[in-house]
């Protein structure tokens, strides 16, 4: 069974920066989009950003700008920077594999990785 594990997540203040990692537990990614996804509290989860096998990328409007997803397939690794952080990105993350761009994860959630930014 394919294990995520997500990484990288703190307290930012507003305005700051974060790089957000995952790795899966074995060759797994490069046969998806791989997509990040954010929960806050009381709210459902987002998607966030998402990346083909090939790289084209695409991202909820809210991050357009300031978030870059990219991904390592040799080493089964997706990333997530985000820049200019705001109290409305606090939340906790998740990435997870989908065969569409916004599409629901395909695989068991991992823990997450939790964001919170301080105005």
């Amino acid at each position: 069974q394919v294990q995520l594990a997500e990484s990288g997540g703190g307290l930012v203040q507003s305005g700051g920066s974060l790089r957000l990692s995952c790795a899966a537990s074995r060759n797994f990614f490069r046969r998806y989009i791989m997509g990040w996804y954010r929960q806050a509290p009381g709210k459902q989860r987002e998607w966030v950003a998402g990346i083909t096998s090939s790289g084209s990328t695409n991202y909820v409007d809210s991050v357009k700008g300031r978030f870059t997803i990219s991904r390592d397939n040799s080493n089964d690794a997706v990333y997530l920077e985000m820049n200019n952080l705001n109290p409305e990105d606090t939340a906790h993350y998740y990435c997870n594999a989908a065969v569409s761009f916004g599409g629901a994860g395909i695989i068991s959630w991992g823990q997450g990785t939790q964001v919170t930014v301080s105005s």
